[in-house]
């Protein structure tokens, strides 16, 4: 939400009414944020997400946070391969069933508090061009293929079980999770697997303001809506959000 090529989300939540609480980089809460560290953290600092202020700054009170919003970053959208079923849920390979299993995981830990929504962002694309050209050229002249269609190919498969109602939350029962993706937005909803607003002509896979500023236009009604759907005291699902 800091970022130099941010795109307003922060002031946006903030005129909407939501408090931010914001955990980074350089923070216990805001570190390790890769696919498979989402179960262990969640799994065994669940308190400490909860009661997050800001970085590694806590609640002096008894205040919880009643969103949390968790996204990994691009690296992870480089999938190595299919895998195998049912996946191992602490990697290191990032494939396709490993991912699942992962995420999987998560369910059984978010369904202990119903009364928390949790939003998961789908990571950002890679980027269409994440080397510099004197690599691309050694690499067509060593005959080394290039990996980056494939990877996106699997990230699509990934994201669409992820975000769609016959994927990641078909047969979870409360409705405190949803699932914002990203990812297809980035990709301009599938006219690409890689990312079409890319920072440095395309060589960093990081959005561009461009980029963040649409998702942050899309994001907060987004929200809005999975906030009104979510039923905190009862914990049933009627609909499941994407």
């Amino acid at each position: 939400m800091t970022s130099p090529n941010g795109g307003g989300l922060r002031s946006r939540l903030e005129q909407e009414g939501y408090s931010v609480h914001e955990a980074s980089y350089g923070s216990v809460v805001g570190e390790k944020t890769d696919i498979f560290d989402w179960l262990p953290k969640f799994r065994d600092r669940m308190e400490r997400v909860l009661s997050c202020d800001s970085q590694d700054a806590v609640y002096l009170v008894s205040q919880r946070n009643d969103i949390v919003v968790f996204k990994s970053c691009f690296p992870n959208n480089e999938f190595t391969g299919p895998g195998q079923p049912p996946g191992d849920a602490t990697g290191p390979e990032l494939t396709v069933w490993n991912a699942k299993a992962a995420y999987s995981g998560l369910l059984e830990e978010f369904r202990k508090y119903p009364q928390t929504l949790f939003v998961c962002v789908t990571a950002p694309p890679l980027a269409p061009n994440p080397e510099p050209l004197w690599k691309r050229l050694a690499r067509w002249v060593l005959r080394r293929p290039n990996r980056l269609p494939a990877s996106g190919v699997l990230a699509r498969e990934f994201n669409n079980w992820l975000s769609g109602a016959d994927g990641w939350l078909k047969e979870y029962s409360l409705t405190n999770v949803a699932v914002f993706d990203l990812f297809d937005l980035l990709t301009d909803f599938g006219q690409s697997n890689l990312s079409r607003y890319p920072t440095c002509g395309g060589r960093d896979s990081h959005p561009s303001r461009e980029g963040n500023a649409k998702a942050a236009n899309a994001f907060v009604p987004f929200l809005n809506k999975v906030v009104h759907q979510w039923e905190p005291r009862r914990g049933r699902r009627d609909k499941v959000p994407t």
